[in-house]
């Protein structure tokens, strides 16, 4: 007869609901202090129908104090972040509702630094009739753990889910300026369906029925079009690199801190972050991080002094970043990733099994009994990702 919790067989409760009720109820203390903000007004959100994207983000930049309303912004990876959001960027909303935008999908696709942050979040075009019907849901009888080929990324069928933030011009200058300065994303407007209930134990939709509103999000398309000036970095599989755990963090704890529907939330924690499984990477890493970092960290100290007070850059130093970057990854490509191994995607070991710990379990003592529970097998076979 299988044990059960709260009147619940244990092979029948989702792994991430276990957790939620055993590890979850010592946070909500420290959640319950954080900035509660209103939804936008309704005025606000029908004026968005009649926005504008920007054409010109450094132009915006130039005439944001100039303007008078204010900016409705999707976010969607690290900005989900109380920490990167209104702390380190200073952004102080007025305020926020979740939505749901079925014509983009979240990606892993900007290329950050091989072996340490190899990759950041964007977003891409999303055809809901073209999703297939198979693989818009994973069952609960798929086991949390996959063989490392699949990586998870690419799991979710239900378009993307993140916060509407209403900003004034100049926290959205800020934005941008923080995000590049122009040089990475650009501006569009796209349709956010608010959510249909604001229960995060409730299913999402796969086709939302509440009305829709603009807000303005920063995309950048995976290939830059026939013009496009930008030097950045261009990775021939868009959808081939995994994110940091660090980076995967700030995104989990975002849509945690959100109340971002439970089913997205699990969808995030069982995405792989990259990991270091050879000597080869290791050493890889040390040299690389040797060579470029002194460079990067350079530039970065270069945008401080020269960035303005709303934080642009000056247009010699987006080209420079621009030239260093490409010239980053060319070095990993031609030489690095021959010599020390991948740099952007987790080696699988000999037997092709994942070692690597979905990233929202990681560092928690519950995961273990959960997934234990879940595939019913053995605790000392999940050992090696205690750590």
């Amino acid at each position: 007869m299988p044990m059960s919790i709260d009147g619940m067989d244990f092979p029948t409760v989702p792994a991430q609901q276990l957790l939620r009720q055993h590890t979850w109820p010592s946070m909500l203390a420290s959640k319950q202090k954080m900035l509660n903000l209103p939804g936008p007004s309704d005025k606000r959100l029908a004026a968005s129908l009649c926005d504008e994207a920007i054409s010109n983000v450094h132009d915006y930049l130039k005439q944001a104090p100039s303007k008078e309303s204010t900016v409705l912004y999707l976010a969607y990876g690290s900005n989900l972040s109380k920490e990167t959001f209104r702390g380190k960027r200073g952004i102080k909303p007025l305020s926020q509702i979740n939505v749901q935008v079925p014509s983009l999908k979240l990606t892993f696709d900007l290329p950050g630094i091989p072996y340490t942050e190899p990759c950041f979040a964007n977003s891409a075009t999303r055809d809901p009739e073209k999703d297939p019907l198979a693989e818009k849901a994973v069952s609960d009888s798929v086991p949390l753990l996959h063989t490392r080929t699949e990586h998870h990324k690419d799991r979710w069928h239900k378009g993307l889910i993140g916060v509407v933030y209403e900003v004034t011009p100049e926290d959205y200058a800020h934005i941008i300026a923080t995000e590049g300065g122009g040089a990475s994303y650009h501006d569009i407007l796209v349709d956010c369906h608010p959510l249909e209930s604001s229960d995060p134990n409730s299913p999402v939709s796969h086709d939302p029925i509440r009305p829709p509103f603009k807000a303005h999000t920063l995309f950048a398309p995976a290939r830059p079009k026939e013009g496009d000036s930008s030097r950045l970095p261009i990775r021939p599989d868009s959808s081939y690199a995994q994110p940091s755990a660090r980076y995967l963090k700030l995104i989990t704890d975002g849509a945690w801190e959100l109340e971002l529907p439970y089913e997205y939330q699990d969808y995030l924690k069982q995405i792989r972050p990259y990991t270091l499984t050879t000597n080869k990477q290791r050493m890889g890493q040390f040299i690389f991080l040797g060579v470029w970092m002194p460079i990067v960290l350079g530039i970065f100290s270069l945008g401080k002094v020269f960035a303005d007070e709303k934080g642009r850059l000056p247009k010699w130093l987006r080209w420079l970043t621009e030239a260093i970057f490409g010239a980053v990854w060319q070095s990993y490509d031609s030489f690095f990733k021959p010599l020390f191994g991948d740099g952007e995607r987790t080696l699988e070991d000999g037997s092709g099994t994942s070692e690597v710990c979905p990233a929202g379990f990681r560092q928690n003592k519950g995961w273990e009994q959960a997934l234990m529970i879940r595939r019913q097998q053995p605790l000392t076979d999940l050992e090696k990702c205690s750590h």
